[in-house]
């Protein structure tokens, strides 16, 4: 990945030893142009990354995540489509502030997270999360989140409402049938989202407004924890298929 140009690496003792050439300049010196900067964060293999670029020309898109492996995917696919509107950045979300100036930044996007049960600081719409995101967003700045777990989206509604977020869209069955919800945007699916619709679990999708001067806090509520992490991250979220899950192999 050292030699494609939109795709920078900057783990903690890179960044700590050389600085980073383009904050507050990804406008200007990276994408040459002021379209909206738009952020997936744990990018992974980088799908929602090079989809979202692909329909929005219009946009700069940046997936970021530390597993270089990951993103290699989605780095080649936007080299070999010429899509001169995507980059991909190589390091811990935690240093977000370190690579977006203050209103740099017009919308998050979180897909598929873990959903850090019994972590509160590592989740990533807690408030820690959410206090790093809008040092970056610009006013009126959007965070989408799309996950299959229950408990993580149940966590993040409530974090809205006990701080009285700007709900944009929510819905806790985002390909049910007739759903208003079920855009385009939205129907670009992972590797693992399309291996978890085929098990039968549903897709949750939560968007809304991140004000810049709020103060943020925890919602005061218990949440049921999963009852599933599909397949390789645990138990099914539906008995049924919990037994078929584990039923040996013929």
């Amino acid at each position: 990945m050292e030699t494609m140009e939109f795709v920078l690496q900057y783990p903690f003792g890179v960044l700590e030893r050389e600085g980073f050439p383009y904050r507050g300049k990804w406008h200007e010196e990276f994408f040459h142009n002021s379209n909206p900067v738009v952020l997936e964060l744990g990018c992974g293999k980088g799908e929602y990354t090079v989809g979202l670029a692909r329909r929005y020309p219009d946009k700069n898109f940046i997936g970021i995540d530390i597993k270089g492996a990951r993103m290699w995917t989605g780095a080649c696919q936007a080299r070999d489509e010429g899509l001169g509107n995507v980059a991909f950045l190589r390091t811990d979300i935690e240093l977000l502030d370190h690579f977006f100036a203050p209103g740099e930044v017009a919308e998050i996007w979180i897909t598929f997270p873990d959903p850090q049960m019994k972590k509160v600081r590592k989740r990533l719409t807690g408030t820690r999360f959410l206090e790093l995101y809008r040092k970056v967003l610009a006013p009126g700045g959007v965070v989408n989140l799309k996950t299959d777990s229950p408990f993580l989206y149940t966590y993040t509604r409530e974090m809205a409402r006990h701080n009285g977020l700007q709900l944009i869209a929510d819905t806790s069955d985002l390909y049910g049938e007739g759903h208003h919800c079920a855009t385009e945007i939205l129907g670009i699916r992972t590797y693992y989202e399309q291996q978890w619709l085929e098990r039968g679990l549903t897709i949750k999708y939560i968007s809304f407004e991140l004000p810049g001067q709020q103060a943020l806090s925890e919602p005061e509520v218990e949440i049921e924890h999963d009852t599933y992490r599909s397949f390789s991250r645990g138990e099914l979220q539906h008995p049924e298929l919990r037994e078929a899950a584990v039923k040996p192999k013929q």
